[in-house]
C-alpha cells in the first residue's frame, strides 16, 4: 500500500511574520557575505498558504536520487506497516515484497530457513545479509511535518548556520510526532536531554523545552554549528582531505555527527581512510561499521536523500496549483 499526500493549510499571520523575519535575516546575511545557501531557497505559494524549502537539484544532479539505497528508502517511506521488502543488506536491492503478517507469523527456525530460500531464488552471496524491512509510512507523516519547514528554516538562517540542516532534520527525525525514542531523544530535532541542557533547553521532571519547536531548533543549530560542523572539518583535515561545506556529501558527514557523535564517525573514516570527499565517502561509510557506527547510523543519511526526494515529489506534485520561486 502506498501513502499519497497533500500540503496542509499554515496559519497566515504566523507564515507573514516569520516571512519578515526570514526576509529581514536574508538581507542582513547577504550583507555580510554569509548566505552561501540562499540560492537553495525556494518558496512554494498557492491561494491559501505559503511555505519555504530549501530545494534539492544537487540530489538529482549528483545523482543521489539513482542509487539503490535512496530508491529503497523512499519505497519504505511511503509504504504501509503491512508489508516488508526482502532485501540485500549491503546494496537495499530489493528481491521480493510480503505482508508484515507472514513474516511475523513464522517461527525463527522458519524465518532462518525463508531468508534461505531467498538467498538461492535470487542467487544472492553466503557473504551477504537479507533484511526483512517493515513499511514506515504510520511513522513518516511528511504532509505533518511540511509546515513546520518554514519555522526551521527560518530559525537556523537567524542564526547563520544552513537551514539545509533544519530541514534534513525535521524530515527525519520524529517527523510530525513528539515521540520519545528509547535513548531518551525526543522533540521535533530529537535531542538527548543532556546534550539539550547544554545548548540551553531546561529539561527536568516539571519542564522539557524540547518539546517547543523554536527552542529545539534553536538548540539544534547551536549543537551543529559549535560542534557538528567543527567536528567534521576536523575529521576530515585529519585525512587531508579539502573541506567543502556546502556540498552534499559533506552535509551528509555532519547529520551523521549529529546523529552518531564525532567519535564515532571519526572512528569508521580511520576505518575507510578516504582520500577525498565525494559521493563516495559517504557510500563507504554505508558498508562499514566501527565503534558505536552500526546499521542505524549508515541508514541515517540515506533516510536523509530520501525523504529530501520524497519532499521534492510533494511540492512538485502539486505544481498546477501552486507557484514555486527562488527566495532571491
Amino acid at each position: 500500500m502506498q501513502t499519497s499526500y497533500n500540503i496542509p493549510y499554515i496559519s497566515n499571520m504566523k507564515m507573514i511574520f516569520l516571512s519578515i523575519a526570514l526576509i529581514l535575516s536574508a538581507n542582513t546575511l547577504l550583507s555580510q557575505g554569509l548566505a552561501s545557501w540562499e540560492n537553495e531557497k525556494l518558496w512554494v505559494a498557492d491561494q491559501n498558504q505559503s511555505n519555504l524549502i530549501i530545494e534539492s537539484e544537487q540530489l538529482y544532479e549528483q545523482r543521489w536520487d539513482v542509487l539503490p539505497q535512496a530508491k529503497f528508502w523512499k519505497r519504505i517511506m511511503k509504504l504501509s506497516s503491512d508489508s516488508c521488502l526482502i532485501n540485500v543488506a549491503s546494496s537495499r536491492q530489493i528481491l521480493e515484497i510480503i505482508p508484515s503478517q507472514k513474516w511475523t507469523g513464522l517461527s525463527k527456525s522458519e524465518k532462518l530457513s525463508f531468508r534461505q530460500e531467498m538467498r538461492l531464488k535470487h542467487h544472492i552471496p553466503e557473504n551477504e545479509s537479507i533484511y526483512v524491512t517493515s513499511g514506515k509510512s504510520d511513522f513518516y507523516k511528511f504532509e505533518e511535518v511540511y509546515p513546520t519547514l518554514l519555522e526551521g528554516i527560518t530559525v537556523f538562517d537567524e542564526m547563520c548556520v544552513d537551514p539545509w540542516y533544519a530541514q534534513a532534520i525535521l524530515l527525519i527525525e520524529s517527523p510530525g510526532q513528539l515521540k520519545k525514542s528509547v535513548a531518551g531523544a525526543y522533540g521535533a530535532f530529537q535531542l538527548m536531554p543532556g546534550v539539550a541542557r547544554a545548548q540551553g533547553l531546561i529539561v527536568n521532571k516539571g519542564t522539557d523545552e524540547r518539546k517547543d519547536l523554536e527552542k529545539s531548533a534553536t538548540a539544534a543549530a547551536k549543537l551543529i554549528q559549535n560542534i557538528c560542523v567543527p567536528h567534521a572539518k576536523k575529521i576530515l583535515l585529519s585525512h587531508d582531505i579539502e573541506v567543502e561545506e556546502k556540498e552534499l556529501w559533506f552535509r551528509f558527514l555532519v547529520l551523521h555527527i549529529y546523529h552518531a557523535g564525532a567519535g564515532n564517525v571519526a572512528a569508521v573514516l580511520n576505518q575507510i581512510q578516504p582520500s577525498k570527499g565525494n559521493q563516495g565517502l559517504i557510500k563507504s561509510m554505508w558498508q562499514n561499521k566501527a565503534a558505536g557506527f552500526g546499521n542505524c547510523s549508515q541508514n541515517y543519511s540515506q533516510l536523509a536523500i530520501a525523504s529530501q526526494l520524497i519532499l521534492h515529489d510533494l511540492v512538485y506534485s502539486n505544481c498546477k496549483t501552486t507557484t514555486c520561486y527562488p527566495s532571491r
